[in-house]
């Protein structure tokens, strides 16, 4: 995700009208623009870094619809319609088959150990943004079995 695209489609959701959505993508823009300052890439801003930002947010918008009260109907649907409008600039993530098809193709040697604090360790940079940390540590611990 580009930092140019967030941009255009918050210009277009304000252009629409659409207050709520406006103001979740200018949170997004917000939360890109200070992790670029604090990055030192203030002016270039690489897609990494907009991709790591959005998991973020992402991860901290489910963790706020998990823990809402479902008596605050009102709070959830707010959380769930940032979560959604995040979800649609967030990468795609590694399903469960291509997360096991990638650690046998490149990391055969490590997996022969069984060691998991060691497999973890050498896969969870290789995958990084790429797949879910709960989902690899999963199916690292099937392997390990």
């Amino acid at each position: 995700m580009t930092f140019e695209t967030l941009h255009k489609d918050m210009v277009a959701a304000m252009k629409a009208r659409d207050k709520e959505r406006k103001n979740v993508i200018s949170t997004l823009i917000a939360d890109v623009k200070r992790a670029a300052i604090d990055a030192g890439t203030r002016e270039d801003i690489p897609e990494e870094l907009v991709d790591q930002v959005i998991l973020k947010s992402q991860k901290t918008a489910r963790e706020q619809l998990d823990t809402c009260p479902d008596e605050r109907a009102e709070l959830k649907a707010e959380y769930q319609f940032a979560y959604d409008v995040i979800s649609e600039y967030a990468p795609k993530m590694m399903s469960d088959e291509e997360i096991r098809a990638f650690l046998a193709a490149y990391f055969t040697e490590t997996l022969a150990t069984k060691n998991k604090g060691q497999i973890m360790k050498e896969v969870m940079p290789a995958l990084k943004g790429k797949a879910d940390g709960k989902a690899i540590n999963r199916i690292v611990a099937e392997l390990c079995k």
